[in-house]
């Protein structure tokens, strides 16, 4: 259980803590290196993960969800992330589209789809930012227009994970008028006629997810696959999936981190310089003691917003950016310094603190970049004081 001791967790907690820490020590940590240099999406070791119920981490158990919590979530998110934070964070969008199948779906559509999303035989995309549509989403063009028995989509969305490998994507688009209330969520399938994707984009970070365009020309959708079966809704639905997540980026953030401070203390402990370890220097310990600090302020920041996104709190959409904006910041910084610590052999791709800094960098933009954030945050204190003032 890496980040934890046994004092910081229930004994149920413990147990869900192990088994995703079992997991990615030995299914993925080992190929991490491998896959990131070959930019191989590991689709056998997600299904895998499926298996042991993290597909569907908080959706209901009627279809086949794990039934678990936010809070369970992010420690999941946070043990795999510590093997690799490429392959936690696609897991964590897939979880993030379940979700959204679940909590706003039909009976009909979540029996359909939940079942096939929790083992992973079905892989999910989420499907929001456009070329010229990024933070403003609202200001998307992809259009959906109903045609008898159909909706018909034209458009183009832009920066999706999965894009061209996963199996359904979650598409916002506009069924009405300007702004987010004209907005639907369609569930679009792979193989339906008209849609293409563009090549792999060629990243800093992430590579061992593939990352393309998704093309809609003409694509046939049936009506049955309008999400909730409501025109206008989608918005409110694409928000509401952001907020869990938010939690979710930042738990891979948290867990690259713990991995970089973890390569860093053991390099220092081993490494001698001027006749004597690196570690007993006080500037060596004071970098690794703000490291160590920084990580336990996020771990607990992290919980409490997803504590409050659990129990539906007035101010979790405050808290669930308050933590997607403390946690990236700060896990990168410290991801950073970890690569400091080791001299030029940081640098260097074999020594796999490279490679955390650069997964995580994005971790700073994507579910809502951290200046977004800022105006989620600076937006509730405002309407807090205005509240006060009258």
């Amino acid at each position: 259980m890496h980040g934890y001791t046994d004092a910081d967790l229930s004994a149920d907690d413990r147990e869900i803590v192990a088994a995703a820490a079992d997991f990615a020590d030995r299914k993925i940590a080992p190929h991490a290196l491998k896959w990131d240099a070959q930019s191989h999406f590991p689709v056998d070791e997600l299904r895998q993960a499926g298996q042991l119920g993290m597909g569907a981490i908080y959706c209901d158990t009627e279809h086949g969800g794990s039934g678990l919590r936010r809070l369970d979530g992010v420690r999941i998110f946070e043990q795999l992330a510590y093997a690799d934070p490429a392959v936690a964070a696609f897991l964590s969008i897939h979880n993030m589209c379940a979700w959204m199948v679940d909590a706003y779906g039909t009976d009909a559509q979540r029996a359909q789809w939940i079942p096939r999303l929790a083992t992973l035989d079905t892989i999910a995309s989420y499907c929001l930012t456009e070329p010229g549509a990024g933070s403003d989403a609202a200001a998307l063009t992809t259009r959906a227009r109903r045609d008898g028995d159909d909706y018909v989509l034209d458009g183009v969305k832009q920066f999706i994970s999965g894009g061209g490998r996963s199996d359904l994507y979650v598409v916002m688009a506009r069924t009405g008028e300007t702004g987010p209330k004209g907005i639907s969520t369609f569930l679009v399938e792979a193989d339906s006629p008209g849609l293409s994707f563009g090549p792999s984009e060629v990243k800093m970070g992430w590579h061992a997810q593939p990352t393309a365009q998704v093309i809609m020309e003409q694509v046939r959708v049936p009506a049955a696959n309008l999400l909730g079966a409501e025109e206008g809704r989608g918005f409110g639905i694409a928000m509401n999936g952001l907020n869990g997540g938010r939690l979710n980026i930042a738990a891979c953030s948290l867990g690259g981190a713990q991995a970089a401070f973890d390569k860093a203390a053991s390099y220092v402990a081993d490494r001698k310089a001027f006749g004597h370890a690196l570690l007993d220097e006080p500037t060596i310990r004071f970098t690794l003691a703000e490291m160590a600090t920084a990580q336990a302020a996020a771990r607990l920041l992290l919980a409490r917003a997803a504590q409050s996104l659990d129990d539906g709190e007035p101010d979790k959409v405050e808290r669930c950016a308050m933590a997607k904006l403390h946690v990236t910041e700060n896990c990168h910084r410290v991801a950073d310094q970890a690569l400091q610590l080791h001299g030029g052999y940081g640098y260097l791709h074999e020594y796999g603190v490279e490679k955390i800094v650069r997964d995580l960098r994005v971790h700073r933009i994507l579910e809502g970049t951290n200046e977004i954030m800022k105006v989620v945050i600076g937006r509730a204190i405002a309407d807090r004081h205005h509240t006060t003032r009258r």
